[in-house]
């Protein structure tokens, strides 16, 4: 099983190529790096995904109080009746071998002694759970996941990592004028070298995170850029629920603190949320209080800073005693001490911000896409499982269920594909284009997307706002359309240019909605409907 380069310097083969390195890239990478050759594109540094910033756990039913069916009925309730039941069933019935397999792979998640002097996992609880069930490893969940898998990755001789790659675009049967609709590979961009080289694969998986990057504020890092659901729909894949787009409800209001979330587990071993005077006010807007789902949080928060008229509102755990709060959240102690916020003391300034992408592409309980050969996993799909809103932990439980499904459906398929020859793939050609002195632009019109986004398709929406969304993306479209048409690619204009398609897509969603439900709010349809169905955009109609 080895891997060529093939007709020029810049052109590669292998049998699957992974777009994307977070926990769904990296646990897919390992589950069929025994069968196959396998190439991860990471755009940033490795470490630099949604993955490694997660701190909260990963959910998952590892109480004998505890059952899956209470984790089925809670991520329901979350899901605000637009989860897919069967979706729902599948991810939390595989929950516990998927965290065992991690455990197995060298995640260490936190344990604790218990009355009978046995060692077992701790779990903490978020909002919208019904039992503690948060596997863990203290506030830095994430990290540790990212790890442990990127340790195990570089072990094995099958997986090549490629840092420092943009996936500029899919190639298909379709685009080459070839029969039938199949995945031949990808045009990526080498940031380093600065050029365009082609990979040719037999199976491709989209692995590429979420896109809250188009909104102004965000817990994401710089590489959420909606990349994944770009590249699908311009080739031909159907997404869904793009309109649900969650918003964190703690993040650190500081000048210094860039993106830097506050975990939800924070709330769950009993963190208050308050006013600037030091009242408490969600009881005032649900019977759970802190630990209601978020949505109900995010809005209760975006409400009363904007009643009041103030800049943010407050997260306050210095009742618990110090040394609870270091052993359970070292991170988020030492970030906010060096910020000049002793948590142990002082309530946190918190304000909502953008974080997760509920919606995405399409596809099935094995990640395949409307296109043959084509795979997506992790918070770039649509799988039913979220409905209308997220419940806490489930995320990085959705990239495990779902890579291991993924490995099983290539696992069967890569033979029948290895000794078939690779599609002949003509070159990027910008022997036309040149190089752009007007890198303005680009900045120009990336700071207005996502101010609009965040001013007109945010927490709140109402049509009018949605309208005028929806008439400067189309104007930006058109600019970088040109822009792109006539100049060499490069990180921003490649992420720009996949941001205000992800956009477009948001809106498009948010106005076929004629109702409020979960994360999607509109004041000029307070009610839910009675038969609420996914909104699903299909680009051969869309």
């Amino acid at each position: 099983m080895t891997e060529t380069k093939t007709k020029t310097e810049h052109q590669y083969t292998c049998d699957v190529l992974i777009i994307g390195a977070g926990a769904a890239g990296l646990s897919l990478a390992l589950k069929i790096a025994d069968h196959s050759t396998v190439r991860v594109l990471s755009k940033g540094v490795l470490s630099e995904g949604s993955t490694y910033y997660a701190q909260g756990g990963v959910a998952a039913v590892f109480s004998d109080d505890d059952s899956t069916d209470s984790h089925f009925e809670d991520t329901l309730v979350a899901g605000a009746g637009l989860c897919d039941e069967e979706a729902v069933r599948f991810t939390v019935n595989n929950a516990k071998e998927s965290m065992q397999w991690l455990i197995e792979t060298g995640v260490n998640f936190d344990t604790e002694v218990n009355d009978q002097e046995e060692t077992q996992y701790h779990l903490t609880r978020e909002g919208g759970h019904s039992h503690r069930r948060i596997l863990h490893a203290a506030d830095a969940t994430g990290r540790e996941i990212e790890e442990s898998l990127l340790t195990a990755v570089k072990k094995h001789p099958n997986i090549t990592l490629m840092e420092g790659y943009n996936a500029i675009d899919l190639i298909t049967t379709q685009k080459l004028n070839l029969p039938a609709n199949r995945v031949l590979g990808a045009y990526v961009w080498n940031r380093t070298a600065e050029h365009v080289e082609t990979i040719n694969a037999h199976f491709v998986t989209l692995a590429t995170g979420g896109a809250s990057k188009v909104y102004q504020y965000t817990s994401n890092p710089d590489v959420s850029s909606g990349d994944g659901v770009a590249l699908a729909w311009r080739s031909g894949c159907r997404v869904a629920n793009m309109e649900f787009n969650q918003f964190h409800p703690t993040c650190l209001y500081h000048a210094d603190a860039k993106n830097f979330l506050l975990t939800e587990a924070l709330r769950g071993e009993g963190a208050l949320l308050l006013r600037p005077d030091g009242t408490r006010f969600m009881p005032d807007f649900d019977e759970r209080g802190e630990l209601a789902p978020r949505d109900i949080v995010a809005r209760a928060i975006d409400y009363e800073m904007k009643r009041l008229g103030v800049d943010c509102m407050y997260l306050d755990i210095s009742h618990k005693p110090k040394d609870f709060i270091v052993k359970h959240f070292p991170t988020i102690y030492r970030r906010c001490l060096l910020l000049g916020l002793d948590i142990a003391h002082q309530p946190m300034p918190i304000v909502p911000a953008a974080h997760y992408t509920c919606g995405g592409v399409m596809i099935d309980h094995h990640g395949q896409t409307d296109i043959d050969g084509l795979y997506a996993i992790g918070e770039v799909t649509y799988t039913g499982l979220h409905g209308a809103n997220r419940l806490a932990s489930n995320s990085l439980l959705e990239c495990i269920v779902y890579a291991h499904a993924c490995a099983k459906d290539i696992i069967n398929r890569i033979p029948f594909y290895k000794e078939r020859k690779f599609a002949v793939i003509p070159d990027w050609d910008d022997s036309q284009v040149e190089n752009s002195d007007e890198q303005v632009v680009i900045q120009h019109n990336w700071h207005e997307l996502r101010l609009f986004m965040w001013d007109y398709v945010g927490i709140v929406r109402t049509d009018k706002r949605l309208q005028r969304a929806l008439s400067r993306v189309e104007l930006l479209q058109h600019e970088i359309t040109e822009y792109y048409s006539n100049f060499k690619v490069g990180n921003n204009l490649l992420e720009l240019r996949n941001l205000v398609q992800v956009a477009e897509l948001i809106i498009k969603s948010a106005i076929q909605r004629k109702e409020s439900r979960g994360l999607h709010y509109n004041l000029d349809y307070p009610e839910q409907s009675d038969n609420p169905k996914p909104t699903v955009l299909n680009p051969k109609k869309d």
